[in-house]
């Protein structure tokens, strides 16, 4: 894919996902072009997949110069971010003049890859937990694999919003809201004895604030203010993530004796972007230790990736002891609408 067509191909992704200012900013790169100079030579010959799929450099880009906005370094390109809604060609000057101005900046930044942190994800841990709880009555171990700066490890600490009722602390700052195409299950509460993530680039969501929210697209305000409330709330809770390969990780969690626990691994859009003998061989540990689970400790695996097939990302969970696969719906990758199956456990 060239480098046109992959900015065009994220700008999409980008509208249909509800920023049509990110998407704006992207088309006018793929449209008119990237400013001369290092950084477009960058950009033009990276080396590799560098799409979504890939090392998502658009995104990288659109971080960086979010980046100097939310850190007050370019006033010039402020006023052309929201609330302001410039047009394409105004937006591109815009940026092209920043990344001039910024060329280190900018730079350094493009070694990042995006990391967004989307906390409304955590409706479908919420509901996966509550449902496990109520199968099992045994207080969760959660292992999240990458896990970035560990927000949604606090899930059990977030309010979610049901028709069928709230799950969650009624005062907490995070509250999620999705939209409902299925029926909403009634909430029975769980209990949290234990959590843990890995990254291989772990972020700290006090000292890396900005950054992380720099990866939030700029006209979704209410997002940008739920991942603020959760970046809060971690400096309250620090999460623990590890800095380490998931799966090397996640060998050395599956091998304690969790007796009275279930331990719960998950994953949100992550898994589809370890190599596959990296999937392989997690798979196998899972199967492993999904070998040695009983009634009295049971492992279950919380699956939330991109399918191929859309709307949104699938909802697996697998349970051991049997190994029973159960399909749990699909789900929007921001959170903004769950179709929910709520499974014979």
């Amino acid at each position: 894919m060239s480098w046109r067509a992959a900015f065009q191909d994220q700008a999409r992704a980008c509208r249909d996902l509800g920023s049509p200012f990110t998407a704006t900013l992207l088309e006018g790169f793929a449209n008119l072009g990237l400013p001369d100079g290092p950084i477009g030579a960058r950009i033009t010959s990276w080396p590799g997949d560098m799409s979504s799929n890939g090392a998502s450099v658009p995104l990288r880009l659109a971080g960086a110069l979010h980046g100097l906005v939310l850190e007050g370094q370019d006033s010039e390109l402020t006023a052309f971010y929201p609330p302001h809604a410039p047009t394409e060609a105004d937006l591109h000057k815009a940026a092209c003049a920043a990344i001039s101005r910024h060329e280190s900046y900018i730079d350094q930044r493009l070694n990042d890859a995006p990391q967004t942190n989307e906390v409304a994800r955590a409706t479908a841990l919420i509901l996966a937990a509550d449902a496990l709880f109520e199968r099992f009555d045994l207080p969760l171990v959660l292992s999240e694999l990458g896990a970035s700066a560990g927000l949604n490890l606090n899930f059990d600490r977030f309010r979610l919003c049901t028709p069928g009722g709230d799950f969650g602390p009624p005062d907490s700052p995070v509250i999620l809201t999705p939209d409902w195409r299925s029926p909403a299950p009634e909430p029975h509460g769980f209990t949290v004895a234990d959590r843990q993530g890995v990254d291989l680039s772990p972020r700290d969501p006090v000292a890396e604030r900005l950054r992380l929210l720099s990866f939030i697209w700029p006209d979704q305000t209410a997002r940008f203010a739920r991942i603020s409330a959760a970046l809060d709330l971690a400096t309250a809770h620090p999460p623990r993530v590890d800095q380490a390969d998931a799966i090397d990780w996640l060998e050395g969690r599956l091998s304690q004796h969790l007796d009275g626990r279930l331990h719960l691994v998950y994953h949100t859009v992550a898994w589809q972007y370890f190599p596959h003998p990296v999937q392989d061989r997690g798979e196998a540990l899972l199967a492993e230790a999904g070998a040695r689970a009983t009634e009295e400790a049971p492992l279950a695996r919380l699956s939330m990736e991109a399918d191929g097939q859309g709307p949104g990302a699938k909802l697996t969970l697998t349970l051991w002891p049997g190994g029973t696969e159960h399909d749990l719906g699909r789900f929007d990758f921001h959170g903004r609408w769950i179709d929910w199956i709520a499974p014979n456990l």
